[in-house]
């Protein structure tokens, strides 16, 4: 089965998508727990390493699933793939 050129349109910008997600989720959670101690050295707020393992990366993992949702269903409606009513 060959992909028509809208399929290959399609599949490679839900690549590129998820590939820009997996690199900030990456960054959220690792790069940040790996630099958790410089950043448990900020006095001004107390410690950024801590909230930003215990809430930060929370609010960061929900805003990732909310965006991906929205461009997906944004992209579906584009190349006429979508779910549900006409009007939506």
């Amino acid at each position: 089965m060959r992909l028509t050129r809208a399929h290959r349109q399609y599949w490679n910008r839900n690549l590129r998508v998820t590939g820009i997600l997996l690199a900030v989720w990456f960054i959220v959670t690792f790069v940040v727990a790996w630099f958790a101690r410089e950043l448990n050295e900020t006095t001004f707020i107390g410690p950024l390493g801590f909230y930003m393992g215990a809430q930060g990366a929370l609010v960061i993992y929900v805003a990732i699933v909310w965006f991906y949702a929205g461009y997906m269903n944004r992209l579906d409606r584009e190349f006429g793939v979508h779910e549900g009513k006409e009007d939506q």
